[in-house]
Formats: structure tokens, C-alpha cells, sequence
């Protein structure tokens, strides 16, 4: 199969970044026989204003006209699609910041809500995150069942998280995708060596799909450096800077070779883990 991430460099502009996706779509290089996963990454089509500013944006699920959109994109491009993440309304007045994954069709495959909320302190010109004065956490893992494999779901800070991969691998993972928006801080210091460490203990393919560079006139930095990770820890493919694709063709089959050689799963002595309530 082949796999595609695309770095972006999206802005508070969602017509921009959805036209920007869609010219990238266009170009996209392809083998008509060969099944096509593309990865988006976090806040594909709203980024680099306060967190409040998802709120302006965020519907219920059935009135998401970014939702359609991305959907829309599916469909037309005839694509497995896992489409970063956008704001959508949840009970209390939040937002979850949600992935969903499309089929061919544009049908709804899958969709997972952002587990870890990034309320930190970096030492950047933003200085502070705080994600949960908009967003509010999901309240479950998920791994879908594609035509490709089991892809597993994670977004951008949940990487930090190890509990959350084995879970995912316990869940039958073959496969992890993390739309991700590091900041240039944190990206430099800890985005590859996370990537690398959540795809050797998982044994899976470990797809980090990137927001890279100055948002907004530089009120907002990411770092980039979108990668394709092997289930064996080998970085297969990345994109440093600048925004555009990264492909790789792999093939899943590596990931049970791998697992049935060196069997962590089986010999894991600690006791699965549990998602706090």
C-alpha cells in the first residue's frame, strides 16, 4: 500500500486551507493499482489563533460543514483519508478536537477525539497552552478496521503517552496515525525520537503527519518534520521543512514478521492499560 502525509502550514482561514489541501490533492502522485492512504495533520483546516477561535467553527457532528468538506475531498480524490482534525461541538459547550477517517466513498470509517489536552508552558513566543480552556478530552481509544489494515488513532501530545500505544496495539493496531501540530520547542527536542520509540513498542507503522513553520505572521510555530516510521523504529520517509508530501509504499505484512520474531506482547509482564474515567 502506499501511504501519503501532507505538511501543511494552515491558518485561521479555513477557505486557504482547504484549497491548499485540495491543490496538493491534485498533484498527488498515485499507481492507480496500489491502495492509497493519505494523512492530514492537526487543525488541517483552522490553525494558529487562540484555542478559543475553534469554538467560532465547532457545530454538532451532522452540521459540520468541515466535516462535509473533508468528506467531499474523499470522495472525489477516491482516498482512504485520515483528515487531521477539526473542532466539533460536544455537550458542555466545548469542542473535541476530532480525527475522523474516511473511505473511498466518503463514508465515515472511524473517528477518535483527542485524549491529552496540551496545557503546558513552553519557551516560545506563545509561552503558554491551553488547550482545555476550549477543548475538551475524548473518552475512548480507537483503532478502525480499514481495507488496508487496523489503523490505530492518536493526535499530536497524546505521542507523550505510552499507556495510550499499547493500548492501541492491544486493540489490534497494525498501524498508528498521529496528525500532529508539535510546536518548534517541543518538535526539536522530543517529535522524531517519540515517533521512533511509540513505533518499536507497538511494532506498528507509525504515521506523524505535521503542521511545519510561522502561522499568522509568526504568532504561532510548528516544527515539521513530518515522518513514516517502521514498525522496526527505521524512519522510512521524512519532510524536515516546507509543506508538501511525503510518501512511502509499506506493506503490513512487515509488522506480523516482526512481531511473531520477537513476541513483546507475550512477554510483557505488566497488566494492560486502563483509560481513567
Amino acid at each position: 500500500m502506499q501511504v501519503s502525509l501532507l505538511q501543511c502550514q494552515s491558518s485561521r482561514s479555513v477557505a486557504d486551507n482547504l484549497a491548499f489541501i485540495e491543490s496538493q490533492l491534485k498533484q498527488l502522485e498515485r499507481s492507480e493499482d496500489v491502495p492509497h492512504m493519505v494523512v492530514l495533520p492537526e487543525c488541517c483546516l483552522l490553525f494558529g489563533g487562540q484555542e478559543s477561535q475553534q469554538l467560532q467553527y465547532a457545530t454538532r457532528e451532522e452540521d459540520s460543514k468541515l466535516k462535509q468538506a473533508l468528506a467531499k475531498l474523499a470522495a472525489k480524490y477516491q482516498l482512504l483519508l485520515v483528515a487531521g482534525s477539526i473542532p466539533i461541538l460536544a455537550e458542555d459547550g466545548r469542542v473535541y478536537n476530532r480525527c475522523y477517517v474516511f473511505d473511498l466513498d466518503g463514508s465515515v470509517l472511524g473517528q477518535y477525539d483527542k485524549l491529552h489536552l496540551f496545557d503546558v508552558e513552553v519557551s516560545d513566543g506563545t509561552k503558554q497552552y491551553r488547550e482545555s480552556d476550549a477543548f475538551c478530552p475524548g473518552d475512548r481509544i480507537v483503532v478502525v478496521d480499514t481495507p488496508l489494515g487496523k489503523l490505530g488513532l492518536a493526535i499530536c501530545y497524546d505521542i507523550r503517552f505510552s499507556d495510550l500505544f499499547r493500548a492501541l496495539r492491544e486493540a489490534g493496531a497494525e498501524m498508528i496515525a498521529v496528525p500532529a501540530a508539535f510546536t518548534k520547542v517541543t518538535g526539536e527536542a522530543h517529535w522524531q525520537v517519540l515517533l521512533q520509540a511509540r513505533a518499536i513498542e507497538t511494532q506498528c507503522f507509525v504515521f506523524g503527519a505535521a503542521q511545519w513553520g510561522l502561522h499568522n505572521g509568526g504568532s504561532r510555530e510548528t516544527w515539521g518534520q513530518s515522518m513514516i516510521v517502521s514498525p522496526w523504529g527505521e524512519v522510512i520517509a521524512q519532510k524536515p521543512q516546507g509543506t508538501g508530501w511525503l510518501q512511502a509504499e509499506i506493506d503490513v505484512q512487515n509488522v506480523h514478521s516482526i512481531r511473531a520474531k520477537m513476541p513483546v506482547i507475550n512477554h510483557n509482564r505488566f497488566v494492560s492499560p486502563q483509560l481513567k474515567s
